[in-house]
């Protein structure tokens, strides 16, 4: 767990961003506000072997661009696979042009199914105020789902059906909001959509700054009986 914020990092935490690893292939989950630093605890130079961006917003995806420069001063010319969403291009290149990220990353659209390395990865569309899509992460064994960020939907159980691991937004906490359409979820929504999944742990992430995050893990329960974890910077999960 690289970042667990939503919106901007409480201090001494990031935004969004998890890595995973398998075989020592190295898939990177977003990486939004200050998770750069925590990437190169474990990566230095940013060696990762593909990154996945669910969409554009910055706290999700800012800090590609740090991720860029680090690999173009690092001096290594290949170009590390880049798979996202809309946007996420067009806010690289605005954050820095020069080196432009399509000379760094090999840039593909996130949307579809593919194999990397030894993960076959497919994509869902969520609801999301930008283009966003959730990332079902399969290798023999083992699956790991990721919402990115979305509003309840009957895709997140697609998305995490069976999963071993649902890493799901948790922006909010008590009862849903009542206003449509929603573009967030509350800690009891991730819950529900685990628990109509068949997931068998949900990691709760993207928490609104100040958030307790126990309040959050108390209402998930109540509707998911697997485990449910809070993300917290530097935690590792072994599947």
């Amino acid at each position: 767990m690289l970042g667990s914020c939503g919106a901007w990092p409480e201090p001494g935490r990031a935004c969004a961003g998890f890595l995973v690893s398998h075989n020592g292939y190295r898939v990177l989950l977003d990486l939004g506000y200050a998770a750069l630093p925590r990437l190169l605890e474990h990566c230095p130079d940013g060696a990762v072997d593909a990154v996945v961006v669910t969409h554009a917003h910055p706290d999700h995806c800012v800090d590609v661009s740090g991720l860029a420069r680090v690999r173009h001063y690092a001096g290594d010319t290949s170009k590390t696979p880049l798979y996202c969403a809309p946007g996420v291009l067009d806010v690289l290149a605005m954050l820095e042009p020069r080196p432009h990220p399509s000379t760094v990353f090999d840039v593909h659209d996130l949307d579809g199914t593919r194999e990397l390395g030894p993960f076959q990865v497919k994509t869902h569309r969520l609801p999301h105020h930008v283009p966003n899509f959730g990332v079902r992460l399969s290798a023999p064994g083992f699956t790991v789902a990721y919402t990115g960020d979305s509003g309840p939907s009957p895709v997140l159980a697609e998305l995490g059906r069976d999963a071993d691991l649902l890493i799901s937004d948790a922006t909010l906490q008590g009862p849903s909001p009542e206003s449509e359409p929603r573009y967030v979820m509350t800690a009891a929504e991730a819950g529900f959509w685990a628990s109509k999944a068949g997931a068998k742990r949900l990691l709760l992430t993207h928490f609104w700054p100040g958030s307790d995050r126990s309040v959050s893990v108390k209402e998930a329960r109540e509707v998911f009986g697997g485990e449910v974890i809070a993300a917290e910077e530097g935690l590792v999960i072994t599947l």
